[in-house]
């Protein structure tokens, strides 16, 4: 299989991909809005009100929930389609043992879609507390919670891709080397997959913003994951991209449903797992640089505020900051997607190379 041969197969996987959820995404939104899952506003306070609160109350009301419809339709329409690839015009080839692969792609997007989803739950209906919760459970987990079993899960899928895959070296593009780590390959896929999933949800704060960027960085993997010859990967980014530009739609500004940690999380984590898979450690970070500058600025501001006592940035993460300095919402997320797009073509260049 080349690229010529499996393009005709992805490209009509993504036009699908996109019917189906265009059908269903209207529908869904309705549901959502009949359920009541829609975005709190933040609980009245005292004195001056956080500008944070001011910016984020604007958007309650909105349904909270898209990535739920992307996760379960590609997964749904990858597991039907996955082994009917063949009859559709292509050839299963992959480098990896495919069971294996598959189980890293679902295993990954489903696990941090359902730890995102405690957080979407905490957003609709308010803090969790025993007993407290809808029907009278509990729900939602602690910031230390998460950030635990965002580790424990990245371990684990960073164990399965070098020991099941055998995956354990990084090709630095440009100076011609290739390290192999060994073991060490599995905490470092596992910092790389925890620190995607956090700036992917970080910087899910604007209408359009991550989806956007989010199909720029796929397209560039879709070329990738052909030229690497991986099919079941090729299959499922293709399904993807076509869930997110239906989604897309209703998520530009103004948006009508959001896109939640659910999905965010989800989505990090999987566009971390793809730079693993493709061997692209290096063009993952150029390709998806904006997410790696707005947990950069973020982590800048925590170092301002714990060690000068004061704020580097007028808010944080940087998307925050320009909001804050009176540039529009939609100028933020198109400058944003120009400026992914030239990052794309550069980490494609370096993936080349």
């Amino acid at each position: 299989m080349n690229i010529p041969n499996v393009l005709p197969l992805t490209l009509g996987l993504i036009i699908f991909s996109f019917l189906i959820n265009s059908v269903l995404i209207v529908p869904f939104i309705d549901l959502l809005y009949r359920l009541k899952l829609t975005r709190r506003k933040e609980a009245p306070k005292k004195g001056k009100v956080p500008l944070f609160d001011k910016l984020h109350d604007i958007k309650a009301g909105t349904p909270v929930g898209g990535g739920i419809l992307v996760i379960l339709g590609t997964v749904l329409l990858f597991s039907i389609l996955y082994p009917l690839a063949s009859r559709l015009g292509g050839f299963i080839q992959t480098a990896y043992h495919p069971g294996y692969e598959i189980f890293v792609i679902l295993f990954t997007f489903l696990s941090f879609g359902l730890l995102g989803f405690t957080d979407d739950i905490v957003k609709i209906f308010g803090k969790g507390q025993t007993g407290n919760g809808p029907l009278g459970i509990a729900y939602g987990l602690t910031r230390k919670q998460k950030f635990i079993a965002q580790w424990v899960l990245a371990f684990f899928i960073g164990y399965v891709i070098y020991k099941n895959l055998g995956i354990q070296i990084i090709h630095l593009p440009i100076v011609g080397m290739t390290l192999e780590l060994g073991w060490w390959y599995v905490p470092f896929s596992a910092l790389i997959i925890v620190s995607f999933t956090n700036a992917v949800n970080i910087t899910d704060g604007l209408d359009g913003l991550v989806s956007g960027l989010l199909l720029i960085c796929l397209t560039a993997f879709a070329i990738i994951a052909a030229g690497n010859l991986d099919t079941p990967l090729s299959l499922f980014i293709s399904l993807w991209i076509g869930g997110l530009i239906a989604f897309l739609y209703f998520n530009v500004y103004p948006a009508r449903i959001f896109l939640g940690d659910t999905g965010a999380l989800a989505f990090g984590a999987m566009l971390a797992v793809i730079g693993l898979l493709t061997g692209s450690i290096v063009a993952l970070i150029v390709i998806g640089g904006i997410f790696v500058i707005e947990i950069i600025s973020s982590a800048i501001q925590i170092f301002g505020w714990k060690f000068l006592k004061k704020p580097i940035f007028p808010m944080a993460p940087i998307h925050h900051a320009f909001l804050a300095t009176g540039w529009p919402e939609p100028k933020i997320v198109m400058r944003a997607w120009i400026t992914g797009i030239i990052l794309a073509i550069f980490g494609l260049w370096l993936a080349t190379i």
